[in-house]
């Protein structure tokens, strides 16, 4: 059994928490995407950062943080919010072995006062069986292989749909507008290429909706792209028509994997589905730079599921400590079935 020990600060675990995360293979494990998150939306959380070692060195880092939610102390994954899949820092093979040592950890009173232990967004697999107490939910993780084909073999293995729409609707907007995809590779056009997939996102959703209504969202997302794209992580898509931006694609790329967070578009140009069209350039450029996966992420939307071939999941779990924290979690699990009750749980839990 690995043993658990405090980190002090995020500065004290850079140099193990940046290998972890690349053994990980998410962005969101990363130590950039825990620091940005701490910068916006760590005010009234108390870090309760743990290094789990084993006889080889640094095993997982547990990237928790605690804050006061009336009378619970909550214990979470730093990058609840904005993050998709949190959880242990270390390699997937390693993930059933830190959820053990967590709820030692937990036992033994290692993390610090704890009433709850509210684990978001994690990989359903051996991680929750080992870390145990309640799932109260699990959400849709869609994705797709691209490693081994090209992207004229996975044209063809479409529906016939599907590809007489993509041809279609991209030589039917050529002849009637001029086209263009640009990648933001240039650090003095990236916030205003962000903004544009903010206004594009919200021109879409309306405002208020999304995942951009908030001022510290968007601040977080300009702080964490320019950490991004510095690193070679960012894929920031504009699609030009006619010159002007019409469609926007914010994802990213780690260990091998695109990950696609999210976009935006001008609903005046959707007699020419030019979101799928943006989606789908995304997607040739994947498999024309060789990558390993396609990452949906959160989200069970239907265009996913035309595309996905898996869907790994992710899962929420709850551990109560206590008598106080026993009954936290269970009704937490109650207001899954009672509308009024969610929001009253969620809004004590925000």
């Amino acid at each position: 059994m690995p043993s658990c020990e405090p980190i002090p600060s995020f500065d004290a675990a850079r140099e193990e928490w940046s290998e972890l995360a690349e053994n990980s293979g998410s962005v969101f494990a990363t130590w950039e995407w825990a620091t940005a998150w701490w910068r916006h939306f760590g005010e009234g959380n108390e870090l309760a950062l743990l290094r789990c070692a084993g006889p080889d060195g640094p095993l997982a880092i547990l990237p928790l943080c605690r804050s006061r939610r009336g009378p619970l102390n909550v214990l979470r994954f730093i990058g609840y919010g904005p993050g998709d899949m949190l959880g242990p820092v270390c390699a997937p093979a390693d993930r059933d072995v830190a959820g053990v040592a967590l709820r030692e950890a937990l036992a033994e009173g290692a993390t610090g006062p704890c009433h709850v232990l509210l684990a978001e967004r994690l990989p359903v697999g051996e991680l929750g069986a080992a870390l145990g107490g309640k799932r109260l939910q699990r959400e849709a993780s869609p994705e797709m292989e691209v490693g081994g084909r090209s992207w004229e073999e996975f044209v063809a293995s479409r529906s016939r749909n599907m590809r007489e729409k993509l041809r279609r609707n991209t030589r039917k907007l050529e002849k009637q507008h001029k086209l263009s995809f640009r990648l933001c590779e240039d650090p003095d056009r990236l916030a205003e290429d962000l903004d544009t997939l903010i206004r594009l996102h919200r021109l879409r959703w309306g405002d208020g909706e999304g995942a951009f209504e908030r001022d510290a969202v968007v601040a977080f997302h300009h702080d964490f792209a320019a950490a991004a794209l510095g690193r070679g992580w960012l894929r920031l898509w504009t699609m030009e028509v006619d010159d002007e931006p019409a469609a926007a694609w914010y994802g990213f790329r780690f260990g091998k994997v695109e990950s696609f967070y999210q976009s935006g578009r001008d609903p005046r140009f959707d007699r020419f589905s030019i979101g799928f069209l943006m989606l789908m350039r995304t997607v040739q450029a994947a498999f024309e730079d060789g990558l390993d996966r396609y990452a949906f992420l959160r989200g069970d939307e239907p265009y996913k599921d035309r595309l996905a071939e898996s869907d790994p999941g992710l899962e929420t779990r709850a551990i109560g400590r206590g008598p106080l924290g026993s009954a936290a979690v269970l009704a937490g699990s109650l207001a899954l079935h009672s509308g009024g009750l969610r929001k009253r749980v969620a809004d004590a839990m925000r």
